[in-house]
């Protein structure tokens, strides 16, 4: 299995658990796991973290290839169809969740890994009472694309960092 992370596993990660200058070897195990094939990211939410000015900024330059395009035609046409389907339920969000949730990375998160059959890594949880903004597990449920966290990912990839 291979998984796509968001972008609120990566900042978590930063600003407590995995802090870049006490735990570089999650960092570099990210970028490892990559290479390896076995997770990533897409590109608006590279582009999404390049705008801060820290040093997940930083890193997220300097692993540009960590974030897949999305520019090909299957994701295009993923992207739409959740679109739709979102839209089809804006009637019982609040106002201006349709428009929040189109205008950032997660819909192109989940279309990635929709076309790709991998799973989304995601700190969000699954409610499917949610009538505040449109949540990136209830998406993936309606098309089976498998949601977990950051938690469950480090376990089933066997993820270690030890002391030297």
């Amino acid at each position: 299995m291979t998984y796509l992370l968001d972008a609120n596993t990566l900042i978590e990660a930063k600003n407590r658990y995995y802090q870049m200058n006490f735990c570089p070897g999650f960092w570099a195990w990210l970028a490892r796991s990559k290479m390896s094939g076995h997770i990533g990211s897409v590109e608006s939410i590279g582009a999404e973290l390049r705008r801060g000015s820290d040093e997940l900024a930083i890193w997220a330059k300097q692993e540009s290839d960590f974030f897949l395009p999305e520019s090909d035609e299957d994701t295009q046409t993923s992207f739409a169809e959740i679109a739709g389907h979102v839209a089809t339920k804006a009637g019982h969000m609040k106002a201006g969740a349709l428009d929040e949730f189109l205008s950032c990375a997660d819909p192109w998160l989940i279309a990635k890994a929709r076309v790709l059959r991998f799973a989304v890594v995601t700190h969000e949880r699954l409610n499917t009472e949610s009538r505040r903004k449109f949540l990136i597990p209830n998406i993936c449920q309606h098309y089976g694309v498998e949601c977990i966290n950051t938690f469950d990912l480090l376990n089933r990839l066997n993820a270690r960092f030890i002391l030297q």
